[in-house]
């Protein structure tokens, strides 16, 4: 993984500070030394690392996460699964809702499950770090990205007057029900950032009409080019070509698209 350093001062969208948070994302895969020795230099002085167990209805055993404390900046991203290991369930139509954060809607039962077996130690992190008005930021990219969406619902509509300055999540599926999207977007403009690349299987799941996604797209085309929005028709035809990209072997797209390091290198092309 490429080092960086931080730009703690950042309080808006830009594609380079997506691309350290998508970095961030990364990093949840690896373990604490790692975290530890790329913390130092991001130029974040805190770490605290978060694994919990339990026992869900679903092929999850644990969540994973860490939390980065700066001068001016704390970041938690949560670790995602592979795809393999969410199809199955992100397909069952019978699992039941769990509450949305502060009562607005549901959520899909695993992420709820998921995130409350972390929550108490993320939440205590934020605060333990938070002592010089720093700005909080959620990433993560697959689970870890319904995680980190759910992860600053609960910080704002649980906690009001904390919201996060920035939620970006990379491969996210599906998470809630139509009121808590529109909840979340309305307290989120500006804030939330939902990277797609072009034929990821996982934000095609859970499927609708009980879970939607949360709006702020940013659609990556075939070519690695990122669009805030992406029409219906030419949609379909950019899906067309990405799945005929790899003649040998199409239907391998929608998990090809899902591997983080896809959306790396499409933040790294559009840096130019």
């Amino acid at each position: 993984m490429t080092s960086t350093v931080i730009d703690q001062k950042v309080t808006s969208y830009s594609v380079r500070h997506a691309l350290c948070m998508a970095r961030a994302a990364e990093l949840a895969y690896k373990d604490e030394p790692a975290i530890d020795k790329a913390a130092r230099e991001w130029g974040f002085e805190q770490v605290r690392h978060h694994h919990t167990t339990f026992r869900p209805p679903f092929p999850l055993e644990d969540t994973q996460a860490y939390t980065l404390g700066g001068r001016d900046m704390i970041i938690t991203a949560f670790r995602g699964t592979e795809p393999s290991n969410m199809r199955d369930w992100l397909s069952d139509t019978t699992t039941p809702p769990w509450p949305g954060p502060g009562g607005k809607g549901y959520i899909h039962y695993g992420f709820g499950e998921a995130l409350e077996s972390v929550w108490p130690q993320v939440h205590a992190a934020v605060h333990e770090f938070r002592d010089n008005g720093q700005t909080v930021w959620f990433t993560g990219h697959s689970l870890g990205g319904a995680l980190a969406m759910l992860a600053g619902a609960r910080l704002h509509f649980e906690e009001p007057y904390l919201t996060a300055a920035g939620v970006y999540t990379f491969g996210q599926p599906r998470t809630c029900d139509r009121l808590l999207t529109r909840e979340f977007d309305a307290a989120f403009t500006d804030r939330m950032y939902r990277f797609v690349n072009n034929n990821d299987v996982v934000p095609q799941l859970p499927p609708e009409p009980a879970f939607h996604h949360v709006s702020a797209l940013r659609y990556i085309d075939s070519t690695g080019k990122i669009h805030t929005t992406m029409p219906v028709i030419t949609g379909l035809f950019d899906h067309a070509k990405g799945y005929t990209a790899d003649l040998l072997a199409p239907t391998s797209d929608g998990v090809r698209d899902h591997f983080m390091e896809a959306y790396i290198t499409a933040l790294e092309k559009n840096q130019n």
